[in-house]
């Protein structure tokens, strides 16, 4: 099994949501289909993700719960999350863009 710090690591500057999850199944993009949503590990996928009503109003509705492009599938949590019980943390839905890609964005607008 890998640790905790290992598998955040990675997405240190994004943040999620962690509401109530409601009745609305999260969805996921081309590039993001078949990732877990907490781990990003491909493999054995288990239990379909619950996203909070606010997560799923409005211009929300169908979009990927990784990085808000036009869903395509369902997604789902791994066997691993699920037995660590990650899966009951709340919403996994990513309400921020992190500090690198708003950084990004900033500087592809300074140089035009």
């Amino acid at each position: 099994m890998t640790s905790f710090v290992s598998i955040f690591f990675h997405v240190a500057d994004l943040i999620m949501c962690r509401r109530q999850p409601g009745i609305a199944i999260g969805r996921m993009c081309d590039k993001c289909d078949g990732k877990c949503p907490i781990c990003d590990s491909y493999v054995r996928p288990m239990t379909l993700v619950r996203i909070c009503d606010d997560c799923s109003f409005g211009s929300y509705a169908g979009r990927c719960i990784v990085c808000g492009s036009h869903g395509i599938s369902n997604a789902y949590y791994c066997t691993e999350c699920v037995t660590l019980e990650r899966d009951r943390d709340g919403c996994p839905k990513i309400v921020n863009l992190g500090a690198s890609r708003t950084d990004a964005h900033y500087e592809r607008q300074k140089l035009g």
